[in-house]
């Protein structure tokens, strides 16, 4: 449900609201006043239809609930048992025209390419006015970039999880680039605690090759995992997002699946966790 009130002078008070539901869209119209309206028609005329019109266009195409009710993941409670973040093994950018509104559409893997090509569809598309995102992660210093692109040549940027898409991840900090960000019911901000120890390969052949190299390899990560976190802590408050975000949620997650009851691994923001984190600062 979005609210709007409108009040004119002290004669009256004007609250519009809108909704959707099952794809259909319902306007509500209160009108309130402490004295009697003479004509009728002139406020109709001066004052509803404008509003009527203003809650049309704030309707965008896309800010609709899913037909379906999402099956959750029983590993990851919090979050969608198939997320929909598209199979692109690189991150896709589409200009495309929303009713009166300019969008790019990034959807697919978050790829060291990612911070030209979006610099380049910014510069190409100066009119792009939002950033809707839909990404299972991937570089995370790409998605660093990316973000810092889009508050630095984005202007009034607002980025966007529509209704049903997920923002994993890498894509979560190209999200929090946008100065006004909006997470969409059902729309999922999705998060981890990063690691550096994916390369099983990797680990098994140091323990093979003995202690020496195994404590090389802990060195390396070790030291790669404390400047990746320097990192997110000085992009967040950069964005001006809470960083209490990496230590209430994101670093409290498990890096890998282990044995156990809990094989947790992802976590999805609840509305009033993005809110309070500043994650989305657009209700």
């Amino acid at each position: 449900m979005h609210d709007f009130s409108v009040a004119y002078v002290t004669d009256f008070d004007l609250s519009v609201k809108y909704r959707t539901f099952d794809n259909k869209f319902y306007l509500t119209i209160e009108l309130a006043y402490d004295m009697p309206i003479p004509n009728g028609q002139k406020l109709m005329k001066n004052y509803l239809k404008p509003m009527i019109l203003l809650a049309g266009m704030l309707a965008v195409q896309g800010n609709t609930v899913p037909k379906d009710v999402q099956a959750m993941d029983p590993d990851n409670p919090t979050c969608p048992a198939e997320p929909n973040w598209t199979s692109n093994k690189e991150m896709v950018l589409t200009p495309i025209q929303k009713n009166d509104t300019k969008v790019l559409l990034a959807e697919g893997v978050v790829d060291v390419g990612l911070p030209d090509r979006l610099k380049k569809a910014l510069s190409d598309n100066p009119d792009i006015a939002e950033i809707w995102l839909r990404s299972p992660g991937g570089h995370a210093r790409a998605g660093n970039e990316a973000g810092r692109i889009i508050r630095e040549l984005g202007g009034l940027m607002i980025t966007r999880i529509p209704a049903g898409w997920s923002c994993f991840s890498a894509c979560n900090f190209v999200f929090m680039g946008g100065r006004a960000r909006i997470i969409e019911a059902d729309g999922g901000f999705m998060v981890h605690m990063f690691t550096m120890t994916g390369d099983r390969n990797a680990i098994n052949y140091s323990i093979e090759m003995g202690t020496d190299s195994t404590v090389e390899l802990i060195g390396e990560v070790e030291q790669e995992s404390a400047l990746l976190a320097t990192e997110d802590n000085d992009f967040l408050i950069r964005m001006g997002v809470s960083r209490k975000l990496l230590k209430d949620i994101m670093y409290k997650q498990k890096a890998v699946k282990v044995e156990g009851s809990d094989q947790s691994t992802r976590r999805c923001l609840t509305k009033e966790e993005a809110i309070k984190y500043n994650v989305a600062n657009v209700e």
